[in-house]
């Protein structure tokens, strides 16, 4: 995706679910009991209604996953769900290699038992309709007396899955519960100062709040020393996975998409595109500047990520632009105090650029669905699965917890308050849980949050109470304090233009990234003012001659209001 700098969503839930991995043992499971009292003897009278009502075997479905995944349907969380709430049984079965190679073998073998889930994808769902071996839902969300928490799925996502027949094929899943004041996700695009340095330069982050502070900062750093005697690197960033992203966004141009082709803001009644944006050359100006003054890392553009984490672990960097997670959260987490330059870490706000009122987004947030729950034309088991969705989309800020681990007091508790700090309450299930044995893991949860909801309200991986070691507090601190600084935005419509199938853009997309890539070095390395002019041009030229420029924006404009 042309710069689009959002972390893949794959990254940013395997590294949620590693905090989730942080909790100590307690002593005694937190109510997570579930053996029932003997008999005292055998009755020989009719059982009453709530002992029929007990005793009666759990409804029961099947669940097609569609990705790879360790089952043990015998779970402790899929225990719970069949013996306490909502005494369904959930049976998993897993994909087995690629997902589309995966659901073309099933749709043209027949078909799923009951239920499947996918992460949201078009192919996907034009496969599953076109199949026609899946029910119309739309029913199932105004029966708010059978099923409250479908009918309080927020209407505007409900509104966006309907075909032109007003079907709606799928219940969506992994979506936030106000849409208009969402969770702003893993933000971990910033500056980073080293406060080791700035101490030595005898400046303060006050000092950092504009561009000419921040290149104050730099030239003063430029002269600090490493631990083995040599002179810092003032700045650098990852340009192989687009770091410069969030100095594009200082600058106040947009550079993030919500799965559409090409980074857009409105601008009164029309759209400012990416490379039609005035402030994207001054950006590369002055990277430019700091290039050749020799206050930017010379091998910014041949750096791959090895590389340049190792630069940033040994302590040769004095400031860093970019995400993160590309300098490698890791080496602040494993910290418990100041042994280590990584310890010295800590994010400063966008510095104020002459001009511009508002930073660029360089994140959009999509509160829309994630992923779809299908279900069979052919299942036996329709009130199973809508009862047991039903329990997954209770509109609680804590449901994602709920569903992944179960319910607080089982084998996890709160610490404080409800929606405060948690932690685990059963060694039993943390124990395995936590491990890094999938199959051990397996055997606790199958987590599947991804069929419930999320909220701003509260959200548990920034909420574990035992936080060991302490530098794993400062990931958490940080992507809470970028998501404030203004680069993250909700998303519009126009953040979802998609490529016409046949089109253009799926025609010259993959020549507009290689005009990118290949102007953005020689921009970055030009040798003074009048050399930059010149690629400049070269880069305008090349947008029109080689990626059609002129064209696909025309296209996109046409595709627009097609978007839904």
């Amino acid at each position: 995706m042309v710069l689009q700098k959002m972390e893949k969503r794959k990254s940013v839930i395997a590294f949620g679910l590693t905090l989730l991995m942080m909790g100590m043992a307690a002593c005694s499971s937190g109510g997570g009991n579930t053996n029932e009292p003997a008999s005292s003897g055998t009755s020989t009278s009719a059982p009453a209604s709530s002992d029929l009502e007990n005793s009666a075997e759990p409804k029961a479905f099947k669940l097609w996953l569609g990705w790879n995944a360790t089952i043990n349907n015998d779970s402790m969380v899929q225990t719970y769900w069949r013996e306490k709430e909502p005494k369904i049984d959930v049976q998993l079965e897993a994909t087995q290699g690629d997902s589309l190679t995966a659901l073309n073998l099933k749709l043209n073998g027949g078909g799923f038992d009951d239920a499947a889930v996918f992460a949201r994808n078009d192919v996907v769902n034009s496969a599953m309709i076109r199949s026609g071996q899946i029910l119309p839902l739309e029913e199932y969300f105004n029966m708010p007396e059978k099923y409250p928490s479908l009918a309080a799925i927020p209407k505007k996502y409900l509104d966006a899955m309907k075909d032109a027949d007003g079907h709606i094929w799928s219940i969506p899943g992994w979506f936030d519960q106000n849409p208009d004041n969402p969770w702003p996700g893993w933000a971990s695009l910033g500056w980073f100062i080293r406060t080791d340095v700035l101490e030595k330069t005898g400046l303060t982050k006050d000092d950092l709040k504009t561009l000419d502070g921040l290149e104050n900062y730099l030239k003063a750093a430029s002269q600090v020393m490493d631990a083995s005697g040599k002179k810092l690197i003032p700045f650098g960033f990852l340009s192989d996975a687009s770091d410069e992203n969030v100095i594009l966004s200082t600058f106040g141009v947009s550079t993030a998409t919500a799965g559409g082709v090409i980074p857009v803001e409105k601008n009164g009644d029309d759209y400012q595109f990416i490379y039609d944006d005035p402030q994207y050359k001054a950006a590369y100006q002055w990277m430019n500047k700091l290039y050749s003054e020799k206050l930017l890392d010379h091998e910014v553009i041949t750096d791959k990520t090895e590389r340049y984490r190792e630069k940033v672990k040994s302590g040769r960097i004095a400031m860093n632009a970019g995400g993160f997670f590309n300098m490698d959260a890791h080496i602040w987490e494993t910290l418990d105090g100041p042994t280590e330059t990584a310890w010295f870490y800590d994010t400063i706000p966008y510095p104020q650029v002459p001009g511009v009122d508002q930073i660029g987004a360089n994140q959009i947030v999509n509160p829309y669905p994630g992923n779809d729950i299908y279900i069979s034309k052919d299942t036996k088991n329709l009130d199973a699965i809508l009862s047991f969705m039903n329990y997954m989309l209770q509109p609680k800020p804590e449901m994602q917890q709920i569903a992944n681990e179960g319910p607080a007091g089982v084998f996890w508790d709160w610490t404080d308050k409800p929606l405060g700090k948690w932690q685990y309450t059963d060694p039993a299930y943390q124990v395995p849980h936590d491990s890094g044995d999938a199959a051990r893991k397996a055997s606790t949860t199958p987590e599947l949050y991804g069929l419930s909801s999320y909220s701003n309200e509260w959200y548990p991986w920034w909420n574990v109470a035992v936080m060991e070691p302490k530098g794993r507090q400062k990931t958490i601190d940080f992507t809470e304090a970028i998501g404030k600084m203004g680069g993250v935005r909700v998303a519009e419509q126009y953040d979802r233009v998609k490529a016409k199938t046949g089109g253009l853009w799926e025609k010259y997309l993959p020549e507009l990234e290689n005009v990118r890539k290949e102007y953005k070095a020689k921009l970055l390395m030009a040798k003074d003012d009048e050399q930059f002019e010149s690629v400049w041009n070269d880069f305008r030229s090349a947008l029109e001659k080689r990626a059609h420029w002129s064209e696909l924006k025309e296209e996109w404009h046409a595709e627009l209001p097609l978007t839904s």
